[in-house]
């Protein structure tokens, strides 16, 4: 038996008793922009996530990292912005049309653990 033939037999009896063979794939979160705030305010994800943020405000808000990690356009009603957190850190950010509305984004390791950048 080949090693190819091997590892293909090893995936289908994993595969078949339940165990993943390819590690776990961050699931998306979604956060909405409306009445001048982010909601919710402040999200907990592990590394790899996409977070995608949809303005249903009436006028355009921005999604805009205060540490220059990602900034999105103006986002009109409708409008979708999303990013991928892959480096475990807390994430600020704000609209940068309306400064007063922040939020947070806190990425964890994808081992559960937090680490500071």
């Amino acid at each position: 038996m080949s090693f190819r033939t091997l590892l293909f037999a090893v995936a289908v009896i994993a595969a078949t008793v339940g165990i993943a063979c390819d590690p776990a794939v961050a699931e998306d979160q979604t956060v909405t922009i409306d009445n001048f705030t982010f909601n919710p305010p402040q999200i907990t994800a592990k590394a790899g996530t996409t977070v995608i943020w949809t303005n249903q405000d009436d006028i355009p808000h921005t999604v805009t990292s205060a540490a220059r990690a990602f900034k999105s356009k103006a986002l009109d009603t409708d409008d979708k912005f999303s990013f991928t957190f892959t480096t475990p850190a807390t994430y600020e950010y704000f609209c940068s049309l309306h400064p007063h509305m922040t939020a947070t984004v806190v990425v964890e390791a994808a081992t559960g653990s937090n680490t500071k950048p």
